[in-house]
């Protein structure tokens, strides 16, 4: 093997080619990237930078420096256009071509929109040139709507309000975040933001975004009423970038379809964002749009093109901040599963609680309460029975205070 090709620039991209090094592989490694900038951390746009309280510098994930040290063909703002699996070759959007004897497909997702989300004071917000445009929209001090009440429409709305401007979110679903934490967390983000001055708006579906003379100026909701605004922010999730892999033989469902390898097909890896794989440790499949899991499931990939031979079996970990809260999670939370709160009160803001489905435990989210969500995060790792964990003392050793 004399060539690896890492298909995206970000996290999971820089992860990868920096563990295909770090475990002394001496060939040649190109790595391309859409954007022109160098690779950045995305968990800060929706926060710091929206706000201003980072420049956009600071969320740069490596220096030139560090990244002359890869010794990679670092080709940054060109797109990958095509994939050939048999001839082992990806073709770029400028018609040229890169051979690879394996390949690591790392390139996120894109994030949905509406129609007439060309109007201006429309955003979408995935990369650090979409939170400098829409902090300095948000500088101007306008009316702020965000469509969709998910983890980057609820931080975006909490960074406008920080910023003391006045902000309405619109979600079809009844509460904020409910997919995943389901009715009586999302509640408490709700009141969270209520607490802080947001409008919230759910329940109703949004129809369509109204304009005039080019420029938006307003939400229309299913009831028929509009919300006024001079800024929108589309938060309606996002979906894998896989569209330059069409033909190409792999097989893209909710991403690419990985083995619980992370391989796509022989020689063909992905991690991150946009890879979908089954977790054995939860025996499902899952494809998971978390920070951390870009860097795990890169790391995984790389081990596995170079020999390791291990299934990635992670409990998934992501946290969102939200005024003065942080809210941490471990595991996956399904529809439908049972919530039991064992430490501390929702209505003192500090709080830890699991989730059961099937009979086990399958994951635990601690609301500014990092150190117990922690100790919980044992019960996902060991598929503790959600039987044996009712039954247990409220302030067994399991959850100490």
């Amino acid at each position: 093997m004399k060539r690896i090709v890492v298909v995206g620039a970000s996290a999971a991209g820089l992860t990868a080619a920096e563990a295909i090094r770090r475990r002394g592989w001496g060939g040649t490694l190109t790595v391309i990237g859409a954007e022109s900038r160098p690779p950045y951390d995305r968990p800060p746009l929706s926060k710091q930078i929206l706000t201003g309280a980072w420049e956009p510098e600071r969320a740069t994930l490596r220096s030139l420096p560090d990244l002359a040290r890869l010794r990679a063909d670092l080709r940054l703002g060109q797109q990958a256009a095509a994939l050939d699996v048999p001839h082992r070759r990806v073709r770029l959007a400028d018609g040229t071509s890169i051979g690879f004897d394996a390949l690591v497909i790392a390139t996120g997702v894109a994030p949905r929109r509406m129609p007439d989300s060309d109007l201006a004071g429309v955003h979408v917000l995935r990369t650090l040139d979409d939170a400098i445009a829409l902090r300095a929209a948000l500088r101007a001090g306008p009316r702020v709507v965000v469509v969709g009440a998910g983890f980057l429409g609820t931080e975006v709305a909490a960074a406008a309000r920080t910023m003391g401007l006045e902000v309405t979110v619109a979600e079809p679903e009844p509460v904020p975040v409910r997919r995943p934490f389901g009715d009586r967390v999302g509640a408490l983000v709700a009141d969270l933001h209520r607490d802080h001055g947001t409008r919230l708006r759910c329940g109703v579906p949004v129809r369509r975004l109204r304009g005039a003379s080019g420029r938006v100026t307003g939400v229309e909701l299913g009831d028929g009423t509009t919300l006024p605004a001079d800024v929108v922010v589309l938060a309606l999730g996002a979906t894998p970038a896989t569209g330059w892999l069409a033909g190409s033989g792999l097989r893209l469902g909710d991403g690419v379809e990985c083995d619980a390898y992370c391989r796509a097909a022989p020689g063909v890896y992905a991690a991150g964002d946009v890879a979908s794989w089954p977790n054995p440790q939860f025996g499902i499949r899952m494809r998971l749009e978390h920070r951390m899991n870009a860097t795990e499931q890169a790391m995984a990939a790389a081990g596995d093109l170079l020999g390791d031979a291990r299934p990635y079996a992670p409990v998934p970990y992501f946290w969102t901040d939200q005024y003065d809260t942080r809210i941490q999670a471990y595991g996956i939370f399904p529809p439908g599963a049972e919530l039991r709160f064992v430490h501390g009160d929702p209505s003192d803001g500090h709080f830890a609680a699991a989730y059961g489905h099937h009979g086990r435990v399958v994951g635990v989210l601690g609301w500014n309460a990092p150190r117990q969500v922690r100790t919980l995060r044992r019960l996902v790792v060991d598929r503790t029975p959600w039987t044996a964990f009712r039954a247990a003392p409220a302030r067994s050793p399991a959850i100490a205070n």
